[in-house]
């Protein structure tokens, strides 16, 4: 209509344009298409704008949710997950601990409410005074804080109204210290120093509360399951998840820390209910009695599976045993010979013993003993082993020769230096260590007789290891003496030993003869005048006492309570420094003694070569043996 208006007065006005109103027509219907156009094109991308917004805002949750569980650690994802699964229980702890702090610039601590042994709360609380205790902090320091007016609803607590604990209104003051000084540079020092000390105190403080909810649980009749029992069981759960087997303060996450505050507050609840202190005390003497029965036969457990390791051969030593066994048998007879063999027997040169079963303790005995000597062209060493063990011995020192040192294999069961029923005798200690009664052991009493040509010798055991050049033992004066060795008679040393220990002194035979009062020494590194020993008959010495031993229990089985009678006055002592002990059974050795001692021993049963030895005392050990040698690394012997 304003169209057809709008064509009539311009054809009244202008005649000459008559045609020009047809033309605005068709202007104004294109103008108007063209705007609907546009409009739904508008339309549109509102649409598709609002639907884009709206999947970004579902699916950004789902994504931030998985790259979170992908880069945290499987116990933090186990905590992740139950904080969004008991994500309605927030509000209940948040307000169950709820406290209002002090306005002020600096940063405050925790605050504190602290209350003697055996008061009670609620007495404390109706008699709105401020208490004053002394608390001593970690430095030594005695920090004063005042119990505030707590404001708690009078209702009576008991079993049924554990409900009525949760709505408690705990208002808590701000906790005000006395102002200090600033330390100086040696207390700051300090300070620092003995916080150090205290590490670890919060992984404690936590294993005590659940030891404390463990207690009120006990404590709980048979069967309950009234509601503080639910709550106490349910919130150390929590806090055991949380803690799993974190032993030190920096690896706690903030989950554990957070579920310790519930538990805290629980614990209270349940010290309101379960007052009654001498059950508690007997519940509590009760646990502690039964956990150290549990430590008790932990410990016996360790020590039965620790003595069985030790006498057990690890299966890659056993494999290298049958290696080279079959190695050997496959040689000629005529290639089985050892090298050097005029030296064997010759009394001008250095010679050193060992009697061992033990492939790779021998080969490090000689390896490092040869490798620290000044003059190895004078060493003359001989492995002393029995009939099993023989060949495997004598094929690792065939491919391993050292040129210039002379290494003899003996085989013990080919001798007839041992009486006939000597393995019977042995027996009769009645010991189940293979150790104490093996015939390698005691056939280090028959040395004049094994070696007849010679005058002087050093005779280890096959657990040492040789670090300084030993030829200096030659010049020792032994002073009309037979055996040199390092006394173990001083106490406070590792390798302390009373004879009374060993030596069974009740009998009148034996303290008629011997002091128990007698300095002990060790075997290990000894030196042996063979000459002195043939003189006084001491093999003989041996027997007689070895035979009235297996009559009557006279001393403890192995070698070493009767080496001590046998030589009884005829030792004569060494330095230190020469034989350094406890490298298999004690953990405080310093290193300094062990770098400067001229040979370190292995004695106890942490031996360096099985899995139970000692880590830090193995590097000392695995520096002589050839761990790139194939058949050690076919065998899967490694450091």
């Amino acid at each position: 209509m304003i169209t057809l208006i709008t064509c009539s007065f311009i054809n009244g006005v202008i005649s000459n344009h008559m045609y020009a109103c047809p033309h605005l027509i068709r202007i104004t219907a294109s103008s108007v298409a063209l705007h609907g156009v546009v409009m739904n094109q508008i339309r549109r991308w509102q649409r598709i704008l609002f639907l884009s917004l709206l999947s970004i805002s579902v699916l950004a949750p789902l994504v931030f949710v998985s790259n979170r569980l992908k880069t945290i650690t499987p116990v933090g994802r186990r905590e992740f997950i139950e904080e969004l699964s008991n994500f309605r229980f927030r509000t209940n702890d948040l307000r169950l601990n709820a406290v209002e702090h002090e306005d002020g610039e600096a940063l405050k601590g925790p605050r504190l409410i602290l209350y003697k042994d055996g008061e009670e709360f609620n007495s404390s609380v109706k008699d709105g005074k401020e208490k004053t205790i002394d608390v001593p902090n970690i430095d030594g320091n005695n920090h004063k804080y005042r119990e505030e007016k707590v404001l708690i609803d009078s209702q009576q607590t008991t079993l049924s109204s554990d409900s009525k604990d949760q709505n408690l209104k705990v208002k808590q003051l701000a906790n005000k210290t006395e102002f200090k000084p600033p330390l100086s540079k040696g207390e700051k020092s300090t300070k620092v120093h003995q916080s150090d000390r205290a590490t670890d105190m919060k992984i404690k403080e936590i294993r005590d509360k659940i030891i404390q909810a463990k207690a009120y649980l006990n404590y709980a009749p048979p069967g309950s399951n009234s509601q503080i029992v639910k709550e106490l069981r349910t919130r150390m759960r929590e806090l055991e998840r949380a803690v799993g087997d974190v032993t030190k303060d920096k690896d706690l996450s903030k989950g554990a820390l957070r579920r310790l505050k519930p538990l805290e507050a629980t614990l209270y609840k349940a010290s309101r209910v379960f007052n009654n202190c001498p059950a508690i005390a007997t519940k509590l003497r009760a646990m502690n009695y039964n956990t150290e029965e549990l430590v008790q036969a932990q410990k016996n457990q360790a020590s039965f599976l620790m003595h069985l390791a030790a006498r057990t051969t690890p299966k890659g030593q056993h494999c290298l045993s049958m290696r080279l066994t079959s190695e050997y048998f496959a040689l000629d007879p005529e290639k089985r010979q050892m090298p050097n063999q005029e030296k064997f027997n010759d009394p001008s040169l250095n010679h050193y013993v060992v009697f061992s079963d033990n492939v790779l303790a021998s080969a490090v005995v000689a390896n490092s003993t040869i490798s620290s000597s000044k003059e190895p062209e004078k060493i003359v060493f001989h492995v002393v082993t029995d009939s099993l063990n023989y060949p495997a011995i004598s094929m690792w020192f065939l491919l391993n020769i050292q040129s210039v040192a002379a290494i003899q294999i003996l085989n013990i069961d080919d001798m007839d230096v041992l009486p006939s029923d000597y393995d019977q005798l042995l027996m009769k200690q009645n010991s189940n260590d293979p150790r104490f009664i093996s015939t390698l052991n005691h056939a280090r009493f028959y040395l004049p007789d094994i070696f007849p040509g010679l005058n002087k010798m050093v005779l280890f055991d096959h657990d040492v290891v040789v670090q300084r050049d030993l030829s200096r033992l030659w010049s020792i004066d032994m002073k009309g003496k037979v055996v040199g060795a390092v006394e173990t008679c001083k106490e406070g040393e590792p390798s302390f030993h009373l004879m009374s220990t060993f030596i069974n002194f009740s009998d009148a035979w034996v303290s008629g003869k011997f002091s128990p009062k007698a300095c002990t020494w060790a075997f290990g590194m000894n030196l042996v005048d063979l000459e002195e020993w043939r003189r006084r008959k001491l093999t003989s010495t041996y027997i007689k006492y070895f035979n009235m031993g297996t009559k009557r229990p006279l001393w403890k089985a192995g070698s070493l309570p009767i080496g001590w009678l046998t030589f009884y006055r005829q030792t004569i002592p060494l330095g230190k420094r020469w034989h350094v002990m406890g490298l298999g059974r004690e953990l405080g050795i310093k290193t300094v003694d062990i770098e400067q001692a001229a040979v370190i021993h292995y004695d106890g049963i942490m031996k360096p070569w099985l899995d139970i030895g000692i880590e830090k005392y193995k590097r000392y050990w695995n520096r002589h043996v050839p761990y790139y040698h194939s058949y050690l690394q076919q065998c899967n012997i490694h450091a």
